[in-house]
């Protein structure tokens, strides 16, 4: 057996996560662009045995990394390893409107940004229209369509919520204005999460600012950083990242793209980068590789690590379409970045050796061509990387590493329309759907459907679980969902 040196993605409080070891060797094949060879089988007891090292290898090797306190909660976008892992959430199997439900909050306004929680709060992102309506004023930019006119103007917010019992703590206004752009009819106006460090929350609202709070809400700085002109004024939605005392904005859009590094404490500008790309909604990932620390965006040229402490490229590789809007996860050394718009593009990056144009290189371990996400981002959980097909309900699941299939794509019944990304916690997968429908599979091999819950909301925001709490954020209410205690 060898341990495989891992990568490690950085949590918001600077602390590394490792991306997992390696214990298989496998033979592969292609057919329509995918690998195809399944796995050799092995008898039940030693797959079991095999996995259960596998699964306490990975484990113990990612919390040693993490604090402790950070993991029981989700203090960022994807959770606090950045792969969309609640690592010690037990959240529960079943709910509907009336069951399970501990608390049910109505939220003014539409919006998408993903919840965020630390100790007894969680908290969030809020575009609140007010004022009297007048006709709708739609952006003119190239290729626009399906987009939303513009009718009132928006209070933009953050909330603080008690987790016990729903009530909020406090809403802090942080702009008041116009929006210049509606965006797609599909998405909103406060679609950018927020993340916390356990002692400070920071939000970004795109062209609407950055801005750093305490925990009782008082704005401590704010950065004004122009006006986004995206491509075909769909709207914004990329995240921003911690890192120690760094704080990573990036703003990728069709008249500047630059990717931005904050002192976290003071809002202060450390360095920025001009990039040359488009619009993407991707949000930055920050790993440590040979003991150093890089941001990796995903975006429509190229997908690019730079050095966190000044901003320098360390390498870019081609290969995906337009409309960037996964998020990358990192593992075993490696990071992989998909899409599908134009086309449908998935790339394993090997980080050992990785400088300079490594697109047609050995860096780029694997590649995919279909079956991959467009709106969700991957989720690496355990030794498997799972992933949506575009916005579809097709589940694929990969040997990381290697990029070899762990059995057929599953069609997930019951859900059709995802942008929400999947969430692993407690041996399972939940697939939230646009139409208020959850799934909730096993983890592993079989994909078994545990669960089918239907909620009366419209989900985009991706599902967050702490504890023994499942948060799921609907366009008119927020849910803390809960399994009530058996009886005695």
């Amino acid at each position: 057996m060898s341990v495989e040196r891992s990568t490690k993605t950085l949590g918001p409080t600077g602390r590394a996560t490792s991306g997992g070891v390696g214990l298989r060797e496998y033979g592969v094949g292609w057919q329509d662009g995918l690998m195809t060879r399944r796995r050799p089988r092995l008898r039940e007891g030693g797959r079991l045995a095999l996995w259960l090292l596998t699964a306490c290898l990975s484990v113990a090797d990612a919390r040693s990394e993490v604090g402790a306190e950070a993991q029981r909660y989700w203090p960022q976008w994807r959770g606090p390893l950045a792969t969309g892992v609640a690592p010690l959430a037990q959240p529960p199997v079943q709910w509907s409107e009336q069951k399970n439900v501990r608390w049910k909050l109505a939220l003014p306004g539409k919006g998408h940004s993903t919840p965020i929680v630390w100790g007894d709060r969680l908290f969030l992102t809020v575009a609140v229209p007010f004022g009297p309506s007048v006709a709708p004023v739609y952006d003119h930019a190239p290729g626009t369509h399906d987009n939303v006119g513009v009718t009132q103007s928006h209070r933009f917010v953050v909330w603080a919520i008690r987790r016990e019992d729903g009530s909020v703590l406090w809403k802090t206004q942080v702009r008041e204005e116009f929006p210049h752009e509606g965006g797609h009819m599909t998405g909103s106006l406060a679609s950018n999460s927020p993340v916390t460090d356990g002692t400070n929350i920071y939000a970004f609202f795109g062209s609407r600012g950055l801005y750093g709070l305490d925990w009782n809400g008082a704005i401590v700085w704010q950065k004004d950083m122009g006006k986004m002109q995206t491509l075909h004024a769909h709207g914004e939605g990329s995240s921003p990242v911690l890192y120690g005392d760094w704080l990573i904005v990036n703003w990728d859009d069709e008249s500047k793209s630059v990717l931005y590094a904050f002192d976290k404490r003071t809002g202060k500008e450390r360095w920025k980068v001009i990039r040359d790309d488009a619009t993407s909604w991707s949000t930055p990932l920050v790993i440590e590789h040979g003991g150093k620390a890089q941001i990796v965006v995903s975006a429509t040229k190229r997908v690019r690590g730079y050095a966190l402490e000044t901003g320098a490229l360390l390498w870019e590789c081609a290969g995906l379409s337009r409309n960037v809007v996964s998020t990358p996860v990192a593992g075993y050394g490696m990071v992989f970045a998909g899409n599908s718009y134009d086309w449908q593009a998935m790339l394993a990056i090997r980080l050992d050796g990785a400088q300079g144009d490594i697109t047609d290189s050995d860096r780029v371990a694997w590649k995919l061509n279909r079956l991959t996400p467009y709106v969700s981002s991957p989720l690496l959980y355990r030794d498997t990387l799972y992933f949506l097909r575009h916005n579809q309900n097709i589940l694929s699941r990969l040997e990381p590493k290697s990029g070899r299939p762990r059995g057929e794509p599953v069609r997930i019944e019951g859900i059709r329309e995802i942008f929400a990304s999947p969430l692993g916690a407690d041996g399972r997968i939940y697939v939230t759907g646009r139409d208020g429908v959850t799934v909730v599979l096993s983890e592993g091999d079989s994909l078994a459907t545990l669960s089918v819950n239907q909620l009366d909301d419209v989900f985009s925001a991706s599902p967050v679980a702490v504890e023994r709490e499942l948060y799921l954020r609907g366009e008119r209410s927020l849910y803390c969902l809960m399994e009530k205690p058996a009886k005695p």
